[in-house]
């Protein structure tokens, strides 16, 4: 990575002139923005390795607490690791009500070695594996949300007035909310984020958000989270509500997902997957990899309690770890087989992933299916046939915690602390009592 410079800095803030602050991103495990403000008056700050935060940030649960069995935090002192801007990724707030900046970090420890527990750290892994196998990956995301009415915390979500009820498709939805979704549009070009196609889906206020294919896997990860902040921050400006919550609303409402398309190509620019003819050796062995640390790897692509509301049957969400070519009811599926597109789609992932480390993980079951020349079981022609997901949090946080293949992907450490930060949360809300518990059985039993 070429580092940002101080004159980078210094021309962004000649040609943004009226700048007030910068704000300093660093996305946790959780995908939630940790950072600090600064002046534009210390931007020297910014690429002289001056910016400190403690290396524990990454690891904080849910609700910003340290999680004790990481042993990340006061175990070990909790030192500072050293904040760096990615380059690329510094742009204008245009939804922000005074003129302002902001800037994705990344964090090395006091020796200068990457840390272990920045998301895109571990992301820079996988494409550093498949480097020096002469490959780069071709990505793209497709990522689902929903908008929606301002509500009281802890109170469920109320569509927009007048889309109550299926809008698939459906131009109208689109346009009654088209001032917000023209400022989405607009900061993303303002925000240089490569945004390709924006589509009304099923729930009431959902929308979907497809991104332009990149061979920078990084780059891809950098617009997919930075694009998240952008949606919420251009809803409060309209007194809208956006939420990328895997599954908002109760019964049949469908939940939000998070696509991934990926490709390989190699040193001359040759996308492997592309046999000519009928699916390819590697494409095949990628999907055996891909099917294989599915389950192991569920919990990064699932990360949250809600996430498992997804998967239901007859959803477009998967259940099954499974394959075909162009079918939607699989959990991999395979829009192109031949030509430049040769590509798999993975299609479990939530909306609520960090999209950095879904991308790692997508990314390494691909390696490990190229190692170890994986193939796939036999592929979906009609109803899925493969091995069952998990249908449940813990179930899937445990496998991962156990997983060899998990650690190769994230390294043993990430997996340890990444296991210790889910089971934390898991009791937590395992401690709670429910609405729907309160209503079922308190007067009946």
């Amino acid at each position: 990575m070429i580092p940002m410079t101080l004159d980078d800095i210094q021309a962004f803030l000649a040609a943004h002139s009226g700048i007030e602050r910068i704000e300093l991103l660093f996305p946790d495990i959780n995908g939630v923005m940790r950072g600090k403000w600064y002046s534009p008056d210390s931007i020297d700050k910014l690429v002289a390795g001056k910016v400190r935060l403690p290396m524990s940030t990454y690891a904080l649960d849910i609700e910003g607490n340290d999680v004790d069995g990481t042993g990340l935090a006061l175990a070990t002192g909790d030192p500072d690791g050293y904040g760096w801007p990615v380059p690329g990724t510094l742009g204008v707030k245009p939804w922000s009500p005074s003129p302002a900046a902001q800037v994705l970090m990344t964090m090395t420890t006091p020796s200068g070695e990457p840390c272990l527990y920045d998301p895109r750290t571990r992301l820079a892994s996988m494409v550093a594996r498949l480097a020096e196998r002469g490959l780069t990956a071709v990505v793209a995301t497709e990522l689902e949300f929903y908008l929606h009415a301002p509500g009281e915390p802890g109170q469920a979500p109320v569509p927009p007035k007048g889309l109550e009820g299926a809008q698939v498709y459906d131009m109208s939805a689109v346009s009654s909310l088209s001032p917000c979704l023209e400022d989405i549009q607009r900061a993303c070009a303002a925000q240089g984020i490569a945004a390709d196609v924006l589509i009304a889906e099923f729930g009431p206020g959902q929308f979907e958000i497809n991104f332009h294919h990149s061979a920078d896997a990084l780059a891809m990860a950098d617009q997919s989270i930075l694009f998240k902040r952008l949606v919420k921050g251009c809803a409060r400006a309209h007194d809208l509500r956006a939420s990328f919550m895997a599954k908002p609303y109760g019964g049949a409402q469908p939940g939000s997902g998070m696509h991934i398309h990926v490709s390989l190509i190699d040193g001359d620019g040759r996308n492997i997957f592309d046999a000519g003819d009928g699916v390819a050796d590697t494409l095949r062995h990628a999907v055996g990899g891909a099917l294989a640390t599915m389950r192991p790897l569920q919990a990064i692509f699932a990360p949250h309690a809600n996430s498992y509301r997804r998967f239901q049957p007859g959803s477009y969400a998967p259940t099954i770890a499974s394959w075909g070519l162009d079918h939607r009811g699989v959990a991999l599926r395979l829009p192109e087989i031949t030509g430049p597109g040769a590509r798999l789609e993975h299609r479990i992932c939530g909306a609520d992933v960090n999209p950095y480390l879904a991308l790692a993980g997508v990314l390494g079951g691909i390696a490990i299916g190229l190692e170890e020349r994986i193939d796939p079981p036999l592929r979906t022609e009609a109803a899925p046939i493969g091995e069952r997901l998990h249908h449940d949090w813990l179930s899937a946080v445990e496998e991962f915690g156990g997983s060899d293949r998990a650690a190769r992907v994230f390294s043993e450490p990430f997996r340890h602390a990444y296991t210790e930060m889910r089971l934390s949360e898991i009791a937590m809300l395992a401690a709670e009592v429910s609405d729907v518990e309160y209503r079922t059985y308190l007067h009946k039993l």
